[in-house]
């Protein structure tokens, strides 16, 4: 009769049981996934099913002979077990009496940093194992100042393979004093190191009779009792708002996870950005109304009073609110396989919120193997750099130090949604909360109606030689015959002045065209219509220049010209010297072009005249 109490009691005291997670992460063949793999086994994490195919598996691969491979366990990919190495991260949950753990066994690999860094970012300590016969090795230090930057407080170093070396106490000794000496120059604190033999079994579950000189705890004995402190527990209370609740009429509440503190009923609570102050009038659980909440709990919020709150927003307690800014410093890892370039427009999400943002400097790039500031001007895959962020409108953020959830983002490609980096945010640059918007009475639409007509940017893009500036300078005329107020932005003229300090490498282009399109758009403002022409090679550019105007504002038009025709009409030889390699980064010959999807306008200059071509255009810009 006692039996389903017995269960009920169990099953609750398991649910109160505490949750690590924590990766693997050290240089290739250093016996990661064979420690988790032998963990899980020993500790009986492992179903019959998973023990008859890692049986099985390990017969079939014959790399311990008769033995077990442990290591199969986690490397799931054919490729993985061919090469015998971690590409992806495999994550495994596996329980003690004591508590519950989620693990991430990390790649070793240089080319898979992004992968690490994956896997890292939710982590609360990390096992940074070091091969007893090699040392520290240069995946050591990389994967340590990952394990720095993303904000693990705790690492578990552990010496493996000891038993190659005869579990020699001072190979033990040496490994662990250098390796507190990068520890201290990385600002990691928290250091415990243990003397392992994964394939054997040594020290992983209990003390081992072979290492008689060490005192310390086995490596699950530490993952059971290490007290990680939850920094986010002792900030004020935190609310990023993931969906507005409306069942009815009657009921408006704002869901979302607690990131950080407690909150309960009667509390005085802010809503930023808005700065809008309330008290909290319910705080709703699962099974319904609750008396509170604290960190990592999923709840929903009514307020006191009806103001606008939308998805993306942060509900904070009103005495120990967090920042708003829209600049910032901050670190970053590059994980596209295109380049980043500085000045281009990604989305950052950060939370629940999502904001347009560009990298506008990289301060240095950092060599993460030897933590030495590079000079750079991009980045390429698996690159670390510190630099400034600008945003498009503020957000509320804290620093990563103090908040992982409103202090880490990522960015992603605009034009395929591909995520390409992932960052932490170490503080908001000053000047960003001392430039405001200045009010003007007199508005674009007033400045436009005085002219008698709309305004617009008319952005010819095409190869060089396409006939954009013959195009654009007829169109010119006819609309200054019309009587309308008109400009273009030519792209040679403009390099004789505002941009004669850029280039033509892909990140000077960039910058070429972040600044015409802010000159475009102080044009429109004024009320004129603004013909633009610019190679303007990369479809993310001219995605970011549209984004600027209005929907019925920008107007893209895309002279179609092949490369054969473009260099035939080339009167001033520039395609020549490209193929003779007297012009680098031309672009349609050792630079590409981007050809627009879907122009608002097409003009195929293999089929008329470039009269007939402007009287497209100017038709164009009469119908809207």
């Amino acid at each position: 009769m006692d039996a389903p109490s017995d269960i009920a009691a169990y099953l609750q005291q398991h649910e109160r049981k505490g949750l690590l997670r924590f990766i693997t992460c050290g240089s290739v063949d250093d016996g990661k996934s064979t420690l988790i793999g032998r963990l899980l086994h020993d500790s009986k994490g492992l179903f019959v099913d998973q023990l008859a195919a890692l049986e099985s598996d390990s017969r079939r691969h014959g790399t311990q002979g008769e033995a077990i491979d442990y290591a199969l366990l986690l490397d799931g990919l054919a490729a993985e077990r061919e090469q015998g190495i971690t590409i992806d991260v495999a994550y495994r949950f596996f329980d003690t009496e004591k508590r519950k753990f989620i693990v991430a066994d990390c790649p070793g690999h240089e080319q898979y940093t992004r992968n690490m860094a994956t896997g890292a970012s939710t982590a609360d300590l990390a096992v940074v194992l070091v091969d007893a016969r090699k040392g520290l090795l240069t995946q050591t230090r990389r994967h340590s100042y990952i394990v720095s930057l993303l904000g693990i407080r705790h690492v578990l170093l552990a010496v493996n393979k000891m038993d190659l070396v005869g579990y020699d106490e001072a190979v033990f000794q040496q490994i662990d004093s250098e390796y507190r000496e990068l520890a201290t120059q990385l600002g990691i604190a928290n250091i415990t190191a243990i003397p392992l033999s994964a394939l054997q079994g040594d020290n992983l579950l209990q003390r081992s009779p072979s290492t008689p000189w060490y005192v310390g705890s086995s490596l699950l004995e530490h993952l059971e009792s290490v007290q990680i402190d939850d920094v986010r527990d002792a900030g004020g209370f935190r609310l990023p708002v993931q969906w507005v609740n409306r069942p009815h009429q009657d009921f408006r509440g704002f869901a979302g996870t607690l990131a950080a503190g407690a909150v309960a009923l009667g509390d005085d609570v802010v809503v930023l950005p808005s700065g809008r102050r309330t008290r909290v009038a319910r705080v709703l659980g699962p099974d319904g109304d609750i008396a509170g909440a604290r960190t990592g709990q999923a709840i929903t919020l009514t307020l006191a009073d009806e103001i606008d709150v939308s998805r993306g927003d942060v509900i904070a307690a009103a005495h120990d609110a967090p920042a708003v800014a829209d600049q910032f410093a901050a670190h970053l890892l590059w994980m596209g396989d295109a380049p980043l370039l500085p000045g281009r427009s990604y989305w950052l999400k950060l939370g629940t919120r999502m904001v347009a943002a560009t990298v506008s400097a990289i301060k240095h790039k950092v060599d993460v193997n030897t933590q030495a500031h590079l000079a750079a001007t991009h980045l390429e895959l698996n690159e670390v750099a510190y630099c400034n962020l600008e945003l498009d409108q503020p957000i509320v953020f804290e620093s990563y130090a103090d908040n992982r959830a409103l202090g880490a983002f990522i960015l992603i490609d605009r034009q395929n949604n591909a995520t390409v980096a992932a960052g932490t945010l170490d503080f908001a640059l000053r000047r960003a909360g001392n430039i405001h918007w200045q009010h003007l009475d007199v508005d674009k639409a007033a400045r436009a109606r005085a002219k008698g007509q709309q305004a617009r940017c008319v952005w010819f893009t095409g190869l060089s030689g396409a006939g954009k500036s013959t195009i654009a300078n007829l169109v010119d005329k006819r609309l200054h015959a019309l009587g309308h107020h008109s400009y273009i932005l030519d792209g040679d003229n403009v390099r004789h002045g505002l941009n004669r300090d850029l280039g033509f490498t892909d990140e000077d282009r960039v910058e070429n065209l972040r600044r015409v399109a802010e000159v475009a758009k102080l044009m429109t403002d004024a009320g004129l219509i603004v013909l633009v022409s610019f190679i303007s090679p990369f479809r993310a550019e001219r995605a970011a220049a549209r984004a600027m105007f209005a929907d019925d504002e920008f107007i893209e038009v895309f002279v179609d010209t092949s490369l054969q025709v473009a260099e035939q009409r080339d009167d001033k030889g520039l395609y020549a010297k490209a193929r003779r390699g007297e012009l680098p980064h031309f672009t349609g010959v050792d630079s590409p072009y981007e050809a627009p999807e879907n122009p608002d306008l097409r003009l195929h200059t293999d089929r008329y005249t470039a009269d007939a071509l402007a009287e497209q255009v100017v038709a164009k810009l009469l119908e809207r």
